[in-house]
């Protein structure tokens, strides 16, 4: 039976390199507004001093509106801020290493893009599984060929942890994830790099929402 008390409807994911002129924070603070019900920080090329600042100037924001803030591969950041959790790539940290030094209260979550991979992650103790890339995405070079809806409905039908949609999404086909059993779609450009921040959100949002209310 699926976890329902982790509410990752609109999962936003950050970029250094979109948000354009606009400080992250901002950012995050009209993503938040706009619907975003929780946030990761995501940054590969920074220094890990310039990252535990970011992050703590971040949770500052999640926490005011009670929305986890997840570090993206980082569990030593993640720890150090005292996050809500951490995200891992297949190439990071073993999730079953993190699981065991993380607290337990700790959100764990996993990419996966098989069954397999799926399996092994709840196995390992994820909190919740990213699934993608779904549709093709520029914003992550490394993501490969798309897996598309059927497998991502295949990983839904095996698991029993809430799983979220990413890569290509935006809310023209949001709903199409929510329908292939996910919980939530996790975004990137289409929110933190729209021109109105909020209101881009809020697209999604509406988008997820709706399909929502059909499963």
């Amino acid at each position: 039976m699926i976890n329902n008390q982790l509410n990752l409807s609109l999962y936003v994911v950050t970029d250094p390199f979109l948000p354009g002129s606009q400080p992250l924070k901002l950012v995050v603070e009209q993503a938040i507004s706009g619907g975003a019900v929780c946030v990761q920080l995501r940054d590969k090329k920074c220094s890990s001093g310039e990252l535990f600042k970011t992050a703590k100037e971040l949770i500052g924001i999640t926490k005011k509106h009670h929305v986890p803030l997840i570090i993206n591969d980082r569990l030593d950041i993640a720890l150090a801020v005292k996050a809500d959790g951490v995200h891992l790539g297949q190439e990071d940290l073993p999730a079953q290493v993190a699981r065991r030094i993380m607290p337990l209260e700790m959100i764990l979550g996993v990419s996966v893009d098989s069954v397999q991979q799926a399996l092994e992650a709840q196995d390992a103790g994820a909190t919740y599984l990213g699934v993608g890339s779904i549709f093709p995405t520029a914003t992550k070079p490394d993501a490969g060929y798309p897996i598309g809806l059927n497998t991502l409905s295949e990983i839904c039908s095996h698991i029993d942890i809430p799983v979220v949609g990413i890569g290509g999404i935006h809310a023209e086909n949001a709903g199409l994830v929510i329908a292939a059993g996910a919980q939530g779609v996790a975004v990137v450009s289409c929110v933190v790099g729209a021109d109105d921040v909020t209101r881009a959100a809020e697209k999604v949002a509406s988008a997820v929402s709706k399909a929502l209310m059909k499963t």
